[in-house]
């Protein structure tokens, strides 16, 4: 195989591969003696079958087989020999003119990780706001989960319905002045302004008393679920049973054992653990701001376009996905295209992050354990079905670079608790509402790469907050939850860091070559890393 390289321009390389012709034909060969063994045909005894019959038989399917497999191991072989680190996965083109018995020229261009310069991490200095958790918090928990927790009292004979209020009924459905199936219970328990029933019905609710007997009018909407009733008027009798008023709880002790606690103190003290939980995940989130903050200033490297395009598209996705919920989309999508440009730059910052942030852990040597890592997948597994959780777990087990990605965040929190500890921290005691106003502020700031400006000089500007924005909570750094892996994407989703490098040392960068899409004129075939 001869290998030519075509392009070395910044990150972009390309290069033409050869393959001889009689390389193909060995392989095709080598697949021949591979499947013989299991070719059954009439006259012959199982795996004696000549192998020129087998060709007969099977050669257009065995000569892409071997093309496939040549053209795999060829890319894998330029990755290593050359030392490459791709970017993103490969672009490999087959040559035009190849027929069965020439050789095949593989056109592969790709962009590769840049040489990321020794981190500069020492004279880092933060500032750590802390909250103390206040009673008045804890009173705002407690008084939350009281009001959730309605209970009802029969009211007094002569007591009216009103909304809030929870009617026990007989009802008979009719429709036409017939019953129709479905239309009659006995004991039906509802509660007056939940909207649980058809329009109409539970307004025509109020005022009911214990024994009454009443006859509603209702007409069922057009997008009914019985097919036969939609957009059909109804009439109901109704037989009330009883009448009941809704019983405000109280936080006492009493209330704190229906939740099988033993006193309301308790109960406090569990709240007060989730403010103090809340509000130190506010401290960490100011401080991993200002530290990304820091590295983002203090480093400047060529990024591959490529991922920050793939980058800048998930952001998009999201805020486009976003943008279809408000009261109106399409005034929150004028928004993000006047943002677009900020949104990009977002977009460079956390690749640039994610890069750097690897370079770090690699040069520490931090490492996810293969406890943590069970932890992980664990995890993972929970958001599943119970019947679908075995073949995810097997899925991980195959797939390196999700196994990555699934490491992606804790790796990352390693790698800013080990800057944590290098950095001069200096405390100063903060308000909740405080270090929410500058969480939220540090939002939408966009750092342009390399400006060292001392927010007396940006020369990017900040992010408008734009509904979608403000929604989706798109962040210049990289906190989020690395997403699955999927074909075409980056070796990572270039902000989510990966120990090592983005491309995992035991891959040795075949990871990335492991599925290679050949284009074709007029068509695509692809190839597939063998079993």
């Amino acid at each position: 195989m001869q290998i030519a390289e075509t392009l070395n321009e910044g990150l972009k390389r390309a290069f033409l591969l050869t393959i001889p012709a009689k390389d193909i034909e060995a392989m095709v060969e080598a697949e021949v003696k591979k499947v013989a063994p299991q070719i059954r045909m009439p006259g012959f005894r199982p795996g004696k079958v000549p192998a020129n019959l087998i060709r007969k038989m099977h050669g257009p399917a065995l000569q892409q087989d071997a093309l496939n497999s040549a053209i795999q191991e060829g890319v894998s072989k330029l990755v290593a020999d050359n030392k490459l680190r791709p970017a993103m996965q490969p672009s490999v083109e087959l040559g035009e003119d190849y027929a069965p018995g020439k050789d095949a020229e593989i056109k592969v261009a790709l962009e590769i990780l840049p040489d990321v310069p020794t981190p500069n991490i020492e004279g880092i200095k933060l500032e750590r706001l802390t909250v103390e958790p206040d009673e008045s918090a804890v009173d705002e928990h407690v008084a939350a989960l009281v009001s959730q927790q309605k209970s009802f009292e029969d009211a007094k004979a002569t007591h009216k319905a009103v909304t809030g209020d929870l009617v026990v009924m007989d009802y008979l459905g009719k429709t036409g002045g017939e019953p129709f199936d479905g239309g009659k219970g006995d004991d039906m328990s509802v509660e007056i302004g939940t909207g649980r029933l058809i329009p109409g019905f539970e307004d025509q609710l109020v005022g009911v008393k214990a024994g009454d007997k009443k006859q509603i009018h209702v007409t069922f909407p057009d997008d009914y679920n019985v097919a036969y009733l939609k957009g059909r008027e109804a009439t109901f009798d109704l037989v009330i049973k009883k009448v009941q008023t809704a019983k405000t709880a109280i936080a006492d002790d009493d209330f704190a054992k229906t939740l099988g606690l033993e006193n309301l103190e308790q109960l406090r003290g569990l709240f007060k653990g989730q403010v103090e939980q809340e509000l130190n995940g506010l401290t960490r989130t100011y401080m991993k701001r200002k530290l990304l903050d820091h590295l983002s200033e203090t480093h400047d490297f060529p990024v591959p376009p490529s991922m920050v395009e793939a980058e800048f598209d998930q952001i998009w996705r999201q805020l486009e996905h976003e943008a279809g919920h408000e009261a109106d989309p399409e005034a929150a999508r004028v928004e993000m295209e006047n943002d677009r440009d900020d949104y990009h730059r977002i977009a460079e910052r956390r690749v640039r992050l994610g890069l750097l942030l690897s370079e770090i852990g690699q040069a520490v040597g931090i490492e996810i354990t293969q406890n943590e890592m069970n932890m992980l997948v664990n995890q993972a597994a929970q958001q599943y079905d119970p019947k679908d959780r075995e073949r995810f777990v097997e899925y991980l087990r195959n797939e390196p670079m999700a196994q990555a990605q699934l490491r992606a965040p804790m790796y990352e929190d390693k790698v800013v608790d080990y800057l944590f500890s290098k950095a001069e921290i200096t405390d100063r005691v903060s308000t909740k509402s405080e270090l929410e106003s500058l969480i939220e502020t540090e939002e939408g700031h966009v750092h342009g790469p390399g400006c060292g400006h001392d927010h007396g000089h940006d020369d990017t500007p900040k992010a408008k907050k734009s509904a979608a924005l403000k929604k989706a909570k798109v962040q210049p750094d990289s906190e989020r939850p690395a997403p699955k892996a999927k074909k075409g994407k980056p070796a990572v989703e270039s902000a989510a860091v990966i120990e090592g490098t983005l491309v995992t040392e035991e891959s040795g960068g075949s990871a990335l070559v492991e599925e290679v899409v050949v284009d074709k004129p007029k068509k695509k075939a692809t190839t597939q890393k063998k079993s």
